[in-house]
Order: C-alpha cells, then structure tokens, then sequence
C-alpha cells in the first residue's frame, strides 16, 4: 500500500468517513432519546386522562385506544434507538480499524493491513445497514406519530 506510506493524509481520509457518520448516529440517537422521552411524557397526560374518564365511556375507550398507539410508538422507538447504537458502535469500530490498518501499513505488515481491511469494511457495512434500518424504524414511529396527530386533530374539530 504505498499511497498510505507516501502521503500522511491518505490515513486522515481511511478515518474520516467512519468517524463521520459516528458523529451522524451520535445526533440520531439524540433525537431518538428526545423522542422516546415526548412518548413517556405524552404517556402519562394520555392516562391519566383515562383514570378520569368513566369507565366504558367513549372517552375513556379512546384514551385506551391512543395509550396502545403510545407503547406501539415506544416500542418501535426503543428498538430503533438500540439498532442506532449498535450502529455507532460498529462506525467507531470501524474507525479504530482503520487506524490500526494505516499504522500496520506504514510499518509494512501487509497481513495485519489486509485482516484490518476486512474487518474495517465489515464494521463499517454493519453500521450502515444498522443505521439505514435505525433510520426505517423511524419512519415507521413518525407514520404512527402523524396518523395520532390526525385523529386527535380530527376529534378537536368535531367537538
């Protein structure tokens, strides 16, 4: 590999992209937490609005209705929260991968090089595919979010 033990940049490039998209799960995972949090709190309004309402009414049978849609949302959050983690891990792996292939590179152990190449591309395909499918699951939360939205819009305007 002598374009790595030529130019010093060329090692800076290797990590670049893995920490990159580290940074990049690290802000997901943020808003995924946020979110979790707003379901949590949206929970707690939803039930006790529940203990309130008279038992069998419609307006308690819709509250039951929407805290089914919360921990639908919940689950689907924290499955994707714990997907995007594995995806950070697995990028941060990747990025420390890189860096021991570029050092084993610069000292000519070409099969350390070759093993840290493979395991680099491994870890770094992981967490791409975790965050692609960390990033579905998000979809599918806000698709719930919004038809939840709608219907409480929906119920407002009859009232």
């Amino acid at each position: 590999m002598p374009v790595l033990n030529d130019n010093p940049f060329a090692a800076l490039t290797v990590v670049m992209a893995p920490a990159i998209l580290t940074n990049a799960c690290s802000v997901l995972s943020l808003g995924t937490a946020n979110r979790i949090a707003r379901v949590v709190d949206r929970t707690r309004i939803v039930a006790a609005a529940r203990e309130i309402a008279a038992t069998g009414s419609a307006d308690r049978e819709m509250r039951s209705r929407e805290l089914e849609q919360l921990q639908a949302r919940g689950a689907l959050l924290l499955r994707a929260l714990r997907i995007i983690y594995l995806s950070l891990g697995a990028f941060a792996a990747s990025a420390l991968t890189a860096v021991a292939g570029s050092v084993s590179s610069a000292y000519d152990l070409q099969l350390f090089s070759r093993a840290t190449a493979v395991i680099g591309f491994a870890t770094g395909t992981l967490g791409v595919s975790m965050l692609v499918m960390g990033c579905a699951l998000m979809v599918r939360e806000t698709r719930l979010a919004i038809q939840s939205m709608a219907g409480e819009v929906e119920r407002a305007l009859k009232l």
